[in-house]
């Protein structure tokens, strides 16, 4: 058994944890001294009263996310114009940028035997836990950048191996079944530069997955192919997320090329609070 495998064994033989099966749900109990915390299987995000401010030339800016709860295999739309805040949401997902006030931030994120491991994001910011961000970054989440990322000078199938050797895997079925679903099973030789906007996408969506991530998130994936190939994306995403269980959040300008394949849709009320404070805040689209 590899040492990847091993430390997640560790964590489910842990005595600190405990199961519960309750009404057919799976659930986990957390015991953290006298303190006893349940979470629902099938949550994975929790976000409560979370602000980022920033400033540049005088202005401030301030993103406010008063909540926000996701759900395992949702497909979830974050749609609004430029300078709305969407960027800037992702980025916080994707731990990379730190909340600048939050009141709650946790993922509840499953391991290999069904149980929910709960991670304190808000908690790790505030102790500078960058190891266990990077663990997280690594092992949890998927990206896709929006013109692709992909390294020009790998193959196709060198790309959307990374992620696996990064993680300690070994086992490649799993993309060459994707990769056929995709239809890109006959690129894997290719380098990018021989593909068409369309494909490199389908090469960055798969690569994302490769690795068994519980969560991806895509930054206007579609912005740079055509309506048809953008529609395929959408369908591809929302398909996906049904058929793997991991959820997927799209960052889009385009409201209506997701309305009618996103679980659920969030956009951003935007208002001038005084000359030199602007205010967006995120609204679910019912």
């Amino acid at each position: 058994m590899d040492s990847i495998h091993q430390n997640k064994l560790d964590r489910v033989l842990d005595p600190n944890w405990v199961f519960l099966d309750v009404s057919n749900k799976e659930f986990i109990v957390e015991k953290n001294n006298s303190t006893t915390t349940v979470a629902n299987s099938s949550t994975i995000l929790e976000l409560l009263d979370i602000v980022k401010y920033r400033e540049q030339g005088g202005i401030g800016f301030e993103l406010h996310l008063p909540e926000i709860r996701l759900l395992k295999g949702q497909f979830v739309a974050i749609v609004g114009n430029s300078g709305c805040g969407k960027s800037t949401l992702l980025d916080m997902l994707a731990l990379v940028s730190c909340p600048s006030r939050c009141q709650q931030f946790k993922y509840f994120f499953s391991n290999s035997a069904q149980a929910i491991n709960t991670a304190d994001i808000a908690q790790l910011w505030e102790q500078n836990d960058e190891s266990k961000l990077a663990d997280l970054r690594r092992e949890k989440l998927g990206y896709v950048l929006q013109t692709g990322g992909l390294l020009p000078f790998l193959t196709v199938w060198q790309n959307i191996q990374l992620p696996l050797k990064l993680n300690g895997y070994q086992d490649d079925t799993y993309i060459k079944q994707l990769a056929e679903r995709l239809e890109i099973d006959s690129l894997l030789n290719k380098k990018p530069q021989f593909l068409s906007g369309g494909q490199r996408q389908r090469v960055a969506v798969l690569r994302a997955l490769s690795h068994h991530p519980q969560l991806i998130l895509a930054d206007e994936p579609t912005a740079a192919v055509d309506e048809e190939r953008a529609k395929a994306i959408v369908q591809d995403f929302h398909a996906l997320a049904k058929d793997t269980g991991t959820t997927i959040i799209m960052v889009t300008h385009h409201k209506e090329l997701v309305k009618p394949f996103a679980d659920i849709t969030y956009t951003f009320k935007v208002e001038d609070v005084s000359k030199t404070l602007i205010r967006s805040t995120s609204e679910q689209i019912k």
